[in-house]
Parts: structure tokens; sequence; C-alpha cells
């Protein structure tokens, strides 16, 4: 699991993230949501985010999926070097194909915002790779593929350097309670 600090975050770069969930569609920020929840098992995300057989299957497929995170945050590389990429670069191609396969994350912006916080900071300089080789593969419809690819922009794809500073903004929900039970 990612290592949070306990160090508060700077308020500036809090609201700048919450403002970037805030500009995502409904559609992505349940997505986003569902995902983090499947992640780190905060909760049933059936019972949570299932509204039909449907999307209790594709849960259900995501949560096979993302039992590889654990192993994957472990295997985030410390360089370049080609020797070194093989076994992360794979399984994290095949998660992002499943998610932009759901039609949730509309762009590099979503795919980005979810996977920071799915493996951390560490696996910003892959995250370009890896959306566009998952955005390029044949189980989108092309014009799928061409939005998704048309997303990132040339700056994201060929930042010279990545910040370390993991997110601050975690999407943690607190449940309702009952103000009269709880009196």
């Amino acid at each position: 699991m990612i290592t949070r600090t306990s160090q508060p975050a700077n308020g500036a770069l809090l609201l700048s993230e919450m403002k970037e969930f805030a500009g995502f569609s409904k559609a992505t920020q349940r997505y986003i949501r569902r995902s983090l929840d499947v992640a780190y098992g905060r909760r049933d995300p059936i019972d949570c985010w299932a509204r039909d057989e449907g999307e209790a299957a594709s849960i259900r497929a995501q949560a096979r999926l993302y039992k590889q995170l654990d192993h994957l945050r472990m295997q985030v590389p410390d360089d370049s070097g080609l020797d070194m990429i093989e076994p992360f670069i794979g399984t994290l191609i095949t998660l992002a194909a499943f998610d932009l396969g759901q039609d949730r994350l509309p762009n590099f912006a979503a795919f980005r915002f979810l996977y920071e916080r799915l493996i951390g900071a560490s696996a910003r300089p892959w995250l370009p790779a890896a959306f566009c080789s998952a955005a390029a593969l044949p189980h989108l419809h092309p014009d799928r593929r061409r939005t998704l690819l048309q997303s990132i922009s040339e700056s994201a794809a060929t930042a010279p350097g990545w910040s370390s500073r993991e997110p601050a903004f975690w999407l943690e929900w607190v449940e309702k309670v009952d103000v009269r039970a709880a009196a």
C-alpha cells in the first residue's frame, strides 16, 4: 500500500487537486471513487457502486485485476533502464487497458489522477507511455482511441521531469451518520 506522509498538505496543492477532481464529469468522479474503493478495500464495492449485474461483473473483474497493484507498486523502476521495465510496464498497460475500456476515463488527465493514487508519485514518468499504449489497443473503438490519444498534451508526453510529491487529495469518504441516533 502507498505510504502517505504525515505532514499536512500544502493548502494550495490540495485545493488544486480538489479543483481538478471537481472538473471531471460525474461519471468520471464516480469511476475514480469506485476504483479507489476497489483498490484499497475501503468498503464492499459491489454493494456501494453496482447499479446492475453488468456493473457488478465489471467490479469483480476490476477487483481481480487490481490484486496486482501491491506487486506493481513494488516494481516501479527507479530509472529508465530497459531491463527493469518489463515486469512493470506490461502489468501497468493491462490495468490501464481495462480502465480505459470501461469508458469512464475520458482523457489523460483523469487517467493520471486515478493512477497517481493507485500506484503513487513514483509511477508518474511511466503514465504517459502506459496511457498511450493502452489507448492504442484494438479493444477500443477507433473513435475512442483517437479521442484518448488526442487528450494527452505534448508537454505531458515529453516532460523532462516529474514531481515526486505524493497526491494530497485522496477521496476518502466518511459515511453519513444519523445525528439523531448519535445524540
